[in-house]
């Protein structure tokens, strides 16, 4: 059995560039929690409005859905790795300022808001070029797995970033901003000898046409269309996550230590099950597994919502996490895999678009349902919801539904670029 998991778990140690990229990811990864939970602190500490706290979402919101189309063009222009290296170099910038200013007791909260919105215009061009290296690294028919990989690096950062840069914020932020700022560099010497290869990019002027033929090329592969759109519905309805300081005070009648594992549980059953993916390559009905995994979804939003007890409450984010994981690997590495790599760029950064938006709009339209029916009544009809587009999605796209392969498939219906544009 040992031998049989280490063969599973040496395939993608074989590629050297695809471990210096997940150690990166890593870095800048808890580099970057590190640096949100001390931004916050910092705000309020200085400010004590709710108000600064909203904005902070706001500075990086913003960039991140206004400069996602001349990003994705930016990435299929040139050389990714080079795009990646100077975003994370300017973050760093951005970082180290705010871990002088802090030291030196200089800083206020209009230049930290500055500073943050500079980080997200960075992370707005880093993004698309980043998701689009990952394919380049390993072959197709592991990449499901690398992605798996790459997302427990993600999931764990979000599991242990914010605990370690709270522990550290206790000899102040400037500290927290010191240790993030190394991380940062860590992470730039390792994309910096990441060995990629990407074929020569076709150079071409940024017009509009350019600049959303990621639109129409998702629009032209159903399959593209419907995963990307699935996963935007499915989060704009499952957004349980955002009321959970109303489940764990008045339906759970928890203090902060229950919010805190409430809020990990999701987190847990993520990093769990991307652990799992990394081992078993998905090979048979993948379509059938990712609606199963958004229908799992919403089964475990709806059982959250009716329950009132913590440990099934627990249990449900467990598998609301575990269940959004498989479905997100799936998605990822149909998208990935259905697109050639000239466009992957702008296909990626209108992913980002989708992405963003539906969890900023899911937290959104949670709140307000919830103000206007209760935060039960809200998140059973976000679970009923998912399960509705589920429905939907099955009848809208047949053959997302049969789907078997990844890989196969997707050479099959890779078509040339200019039909697209």
């Amino acid at each position: 059995m040992r031998r049989f998991m280490s063969a599973r778990a040496d395939s993608l140690l074989r590629h050297p560039a695809f471990v210096a990229f997940w150690f990166a990811r890593i870095a800048s990864g808890f580099g970057f929690q590190m640096l949100s939970v001390a931004v916050g602190w910092q705000i309020y500490a200085i400010t004590g409005r709710a108000f600064d706290l909203g904005l902070i979402g706001l500075v990086q919101f913003v960039p991140s859905v206004l400069l996602a189309l001349p990003a994705g063009h930016v990435a299929d222009q040139f050389e990714r790795r080079r795009i990646v290296l100077l975003g994370q170099i300017v973050e760093w910038i951005a970082i180290a300022v705010l871990a002088g200013l802090s030291l030196a007791h200089g800083i206020h909260e209009v230049g930290i808001l500055l500073l943050v919105f500079v980080i997200g215009i960075a992370k707005a061009f880093e993004f698309p070029a980043l998701q689009s290296m990952l394919p380049a690294l390993v072959p197709a028919e592991v990449l499901p797995r690398a992605m798996a990989v790459n997302a427990s690096a993600g999931q764990a950062a979000m599991i242990m970033g914010p605990a370690l840069g709270g522990f550290l914020y206790v000899a102040g932020p400037g500290v927290v901003y010191t240790v993030c700022g190394a991380l940062y560099v860590v992470s730039v010497i390792l994309m910096g000898r990441l060995r990629y290869e990407q074929a020569p990019p076709r150079r071409e002027p940024a017009t509009l046409k350019t600049l959303f033929a990621g639109v129409h090329f998702i629009r032209a592969r159903k399959d593209v269309l419907g995963v990307i759109s699935l996963d935007l519905f499915a989060v704009l309805l499952g957004g349980a996550t955002a009321l959970l300081p109303i489940f764990a005070k008045d339906i759970l009648h928890t203090g902060p230590w229950g919010l805190g594992l409430l809020r990990a549980a999701p987190a847990v059953g993520a990093l769990l099950m991307s652990v799992w993916l990394a081992r078993h390559n998905l090979q048979r009905r993948v379509g059938a597994i990712m609606f199963a995994s958004v229908a799992g979804f919403g089964v475990a939003t709806l059982i959250f919502a009716l329950s009132t007890t913590l440990w099934l409450s627990l249990l449900a984010l467990f598998a609301l996490g575990a269940f959004d994981m498989v479905s997100m690997v799936i998605r990822g590495a149909l998208v990935q895999l259905d697109t050639p790599d000239d466009m992957r760029g702008r296909v990626s950064a209108v992913n980002a678009i989708f992405i963003n938006t539906s969890n900023q709009l899911g937290e959104f339209e949670s709140g307000m349902l919830a103000a206007w029916m209760g935060a039960v009544n809200a998140t059973v009809l976000g679970g009923v919801g998912t399960l509705l587009v589920v429905g939907l999605w099955l009848a809208m796209f047949p053959t997302l539904r049969r789907r078997q392969r990844l890989h196969v498939e997707a050479a099959a219906s890779d078509g040339p670029v200019a039909d697209i544009l």
